[in-house]
């Protein structure tokens, strides 16, 4: 899939990479940051819901000509205007499923770029078409899309803010996003393009409809697991892992991905509950994993339990707070190697070439 949207905001022919996309090849940088690390619904110590941003460019524009960001849990908002990037600069937004923890975000990004950029682009909502759950119900990225300004409409707001202001769009902040639905296979798909940056996904395990994604720059590439886990939803099993999102990594540079520590197991005593548990992937696999995919980085995020909290949510940790180092050595159990960076809010890597 080709997408060639103009990026008024970002580009003026190109003017701000000073260079088309193939010369810009020549000398790039790939940043990936992770704008939310809270696991779950809970709320810790002020940390911001899922989401991981990734940026390509040059060293002309701070490696910020192409911005795509991966769900956008609660504060993303926030998040963004931390890294200097406004919600209107945004490429694309790729939502792993239809989750409030990753998802309730963007009701306030698309407000905030109705208030401000009615006049576009539109930003481009890649996500999974609508999927049908084992008891009927339809998980609808979709109706997320149509429906994410009704609260303001219905409260009145919407019609007093466009008596103030004509030119903003009538239809309130659904009028600014393009959906692009794919069919999300077993197989890689290539779901979204801009020049030298290419965006595909892979249908995994989690709850209907979840997607995981991979980036690939000319500087690297990034593979963002969601909260993927295995197909078998409980032991025995091989791995808590997706054998899809391990396809998908195969040869990436980092892997970020959504992690549970083994202290929350069913034997641990913590009373977490176990179908929730062997859904996630824990740390200790997915170091495994990022071994046998070659991968230089391991971005763990959407910790659960978070650092340094005494409870997820209502359920104890077993044995006391978990601290970096608690996370670090469940994941080089499995004998990886590699850079391990355990998801604290605005943490990054930036690979360069």
């Amino acid at each position: 899939m080709k997408h060639f949207a103009l990026l008024s905001t970002l580009f003026a022919g190109c003017a701000l990479f000073g260079m088309t996309g193939t010369q810009a090849q020549a000398a790039g940088c790939m940043k990936v940051t992770l704008t939310g690390t809270q696991g779950g619904p809970p709320v810790f110590n002020g940390q911001a819901g899922a989401g991981t941003l990734v940026q390509f460019g040059d060293e002309t524009n701070k490696c910020s000509a192409v911005n795509l960001q991966f769900d956008t849990g609660r504060g993303t908002t926030q998040q963004l205007s931390k890294l200097s990037l406004p919600v209107g600069r945004l490429n694309a937004i790729f939502l792993s499923h239809m989750h409030s923890d990753h998802t309730e975000g963007l009701a306030d990004m698309m407000q905030l770029r109705w208030h401000f950029n009615s006049g576009g682009p539109k930003v481009d909502l890649v996500c999974s078409e609508d999927a049908k759950s084992p008891l009927g119900h339809i998980l609808s990225c979709g109706k997320l899309a149509t429906h994410i300004g009704d609260a303001f409409i219905q409260s009145g707001e919407m019609a007093q803010r466009l008596a103030e202001n004509k030119k903003r769009l009538p239809g309130g902040p659904a009028d600014l996003i393009n959906v692009m639905n794919f069919s999300a296979k077993g197989e890689p798909v290539e779901v979204w393009s801009f020049g030298d940056v290419k965006v595909s996904a892979i249908n995994s395990r989690h709850v209907p409809g979840h997607a995981s994604y991979r980036v690939d720059t000319p500087a690297g590439s990034v593979v963002i697991g969601g909260d993927a886990g295995n197909d078998t939803p409980k032991p025995p099993r091989d791995t808590s892992t997706s054998a899809q999102v391990e396809k998908l990594a195969m040869g990436a540079d980092i892997v970020v991905h959504s992690t549970i520590h083994p202290a929350m197991g069913p034997d641990k005593d913590s009373g977490f509950p176990p179908p929730i548990y062997f859904r996630q992937s824990t740390a200790t696999d997915l170091g495994a994993m990022a071994k046998r995919t070659g991968a230089s980085h391991l971005m763990l995020t959407h910790l659960i339990p978070p650092m340094g909290a005494a409870r997820q949510g209502p359920y104890p940790i077993p044995g006391g707070p978990l601290t970096e180092t608690s996370y670090t050595q469940s994941v080089t159990d499995s004998g990886y190697e590699g850079n391990v960076v355990v998801g604290t809010d605005l943490a990054s890597v930036t690979l360069t070439k």
